[in-house]
């Protein structure tokens, strides 16, 4: 029972920051950081008991129980939900310390903090969930959590648009997710996976006829239903198209809650629900190949975007969406370890990342465009050489982490059949990109000559130890992570697979061996461009006009969603508003109390104070008095 304080402990800071924050303010940290430590230290403990034996079990109590519907809720930790528990703490413990250095003297230091324990408490109850319904509740909490993380300054209206933003685009994927939710109870009588994936085998012939009220018949597997109506949740959750968009919009919150979201909380929960449904997956070739197809073009369109990104996080944040569509696509092949691998690796890279443009942002007063820095190693260095790092892992590298995750997807899907291969040629031009953005990163912002306004420039150095330590030990962590044997740990919870890439032989080893080219190559490409011919950008991207706008402007698709959404939606919501709310519904009212005033005129006039205007209506009531009784 004592993993049970694994998100407990989280959950316990929240409170007590979140309700004394009036008297605990800039102490806070005192609270959340030994709480997410100690969530850290329960989480190794879980998983080294549980890969020296069996799935830990702990039930908790009867959540709802009505005639035949019962539903328990409990923790569950098995050797998936060990390597999360794992990612979860250890990037949360890291950047709730940076935390401290980079949110010194903010207004809501205090409440930042409690929501950041909020955060990590739900990722980790979302992953320790043994039934579908807790899953879904913690999804849901994720959501609310990042919602208000991303909203934190709110005093800036940008901030409130992304935060309102990410909240609706979830809410399209989740509606899909609780439609599939209701058809496992319907199809199962469970929620709970155990139950769901014994019965699930004896269902894969099973059709149904969504088209039968209408007359149709457009028939779908069952099981394709249910996959694909939970997939629309992790669309949303992991910012696949097409609900991308909310993702790179959430650099509007401050940069640790960006580097948590993106390494391992929010937008890996998708990810991790199909892996965690692989039994139900791997029984519909159609929802896998969906699942792999979007991912695919998520990954080539998170690429596209980044290379001409400005804003050093957007570049980041863009590159999230890209490797997010590998994760995806591994999963869509059935190389669910694959996926989770490269989840595991990109947590620690990723965080990186964000967390050392968290350092530049500071060092340079907030300032975020890469057009405005320049010839910043030799002022940061060690935020300098822990982002070299990071992009080496992200570019895939030779022995870094990333370099051995990533080429694992990559063979994995290359093995998997024509589709896969012609899949794994996307991933192969997306890792010449990623290579190339990562590096034209590195480049722009620590290299060449200085860009800063010269106010700043003499004043630049590197942050506090809060910040700087956490970015050594992620560093470090972007290497060694790849040599952890991660897939043949994971391989027992996916039967299917035998953990590692050296299975799939010469045509395995040719497409790593591309692979690794295509990254040298990308990052070459961006010495060329952007050390050795500075001003080479500026003539492509007039040579190339519209390509170079289409990804500038993130091809348009915000663009698109707002005149084909948003601004209808508005134009409907005015439209119901004058014609119902305020002609109809504003009328009635408005219109009896009309005809109310215009009675109490009338009668005011037989209320003159004169005797003889009230004589007069005596005279003409016993007149109308008499009529009546002498004709009736």
């Amino acid at each position: 029972m004592e993993y049970a304080l694994i998100p407990l402990l989280p959950f316990a800071a929240f409170l007590i920051v979140g309700l004394g924050g009036h008297w605990i303010k800039a102490r806070a940290h005192l609270i959340a950081v030994p709480a997410v430590l100690g969530s850290f230290l329960l989480s190794v403990a879980a998983f080294r008991q549980v890969a020296g034996g069996e799935p830990i079990a702990i039930p908790l109590y009867t959540w709802l129980a009505s005639g035949d519907l019962s539903i328990q809720l409990g923790l569950a930790i098995d050797r998936l939900t060990a390597v999360m528990l794992i990612l979860v703490t250890v990037v949360s413990s890291l950047v709730h310390i940076y935390t401290i250095g980079y949110m010194h003297g903010e207004k809501g230091y205090a409440r930042f903090f409690a929501y950041f324990a909020l955060l990590t408490f739900s990722m980790l109850r979302l992953v320790m969930a043994d039934n579908l319904h807790q899953l879904f509740v913690f999804w849901e909490a994720v959501g609310l959590c990042s919602y208000l993380l991303i909203g934190h300054w709110y005093e800036r209206q940008s901030a409130c648009t992304a935060a309102t933003k990410a909240f609706l685009v979830n809410r399209v994927g989740d509606f899909g997710f609780m439609l599939g939710l209701l058809l496992v109870w319907l199809v199962f009588g469970s929620l709970e996976y155990k139950t769901v994936f014994a019965q699930a085998a004896n269902l894969s012939g099973d059709t149904t006829n969504l088209m039968e009220r209408f007359g149709g018949t457009w028939s779908v597997s069952t099981i394709t239903l249910i996959c694909l109506l939970l997939f629309t949740g992790a669309v949303g959750k992991s910012a696949q198209v097409p609900l991308h968009v909310w993702l790179p919009d959430a650099m509007e919150g401050p940069t640790p809650i960006s580097a948590l979201i993106h390494a391992a909380t929010m937008v890996t929960a998708g990810v991790f629900m199909v892996a965690r449904l692989a039994p139900l997956y791997s029984l519909s070739p159609v929802a896998m190949d969906v699942v792999a197809v979007i991912g695919a073009l998520t990954m080539v369109l998170g690429a596209t975007i980044a290379v001409t990104q400005t804003d050093i996080k957007r570049v980041v944040a863009y590159s999230t969406v890209s490797q997010l569509g590998y994760m995806m696509m591994a999963c869509g092949v059935g190389a669910y370890a694959a996926g989770m691998y490269h989840l595991l690796t990109h947590g620690a890279f990723k965080a990186l990342l964000f967390l050392g443009c968290g350092s530049v942002i500071i060092a340079l007063h907030h300032e975020q465009d890469m057009r405005h820095m320049g010839g910043l190693k030799d002022k940061l260095p060690v935020t300098y050489w822990t982002f070299v790092v990071g992009s080496l892992a992200l570019a895939g590298f030779p022995l870094t982490s990333g370099f051995f995750s990533k080429d694992d997807i990559l063979a994995s899907t290359w093995s998997s059949g024509p589709l896969g291969q012609v899949l794994a040629v996307l991933g192969l031009i997306t890792a010449l990109m990623t290579a190339f953005y990562s590096f034209r990163l590195v480049f722009v912002t620590f290299w060449g000559t200085s860009r800063v306004d010269h106010h700043l420039a003499a004043h630049i150095h590197e942050p506090s130890p809060t910040i700087t330590m956490p970015l050594i030990i992620l560093a470090v962590l972007a290497i060694v992570t790849g040599y952890l044997g991660i897939p043949a740990f994971l391989a027992p919870v996916f039967l299917n697979e035998d953990g590692g890439a050296d299975h799939h032989g010469a045509a395995g080893m040719g497409i790593m061996l591309v692979a690794t080219l295509m990254g040298l190559t990308g990052i070459a490409a961006a010495y060329l461009v952007y050390v050795k011919s500075p001003g080479l950008p500026d003539r492509l991207a007039q040579q190339w006009r519209r390509l170079y706008d289409l990804s500038l402007h993130k091809w348009y698709v915000d663009e698109a969603y707002d005149r084909s959404l948003v601004r209808p939606t508005f134009t409907a919501a005015d439209g119901l508003w004058k014609g119902v709310d305020v002609a109809v519904i504003d009328g009635a009212v408005n219109g009896v109390a009309r005809v109310v005033a215009a009675g109490g005129s009338l009668l005011r006039l037989f209320q003159s104070g004169q005797t003889q205007h009230y004589a007069l209506g005596m005279a003409l009531g016993a007149m109308v008095i008499l009529t009546v009784f002498l004709l009736f």
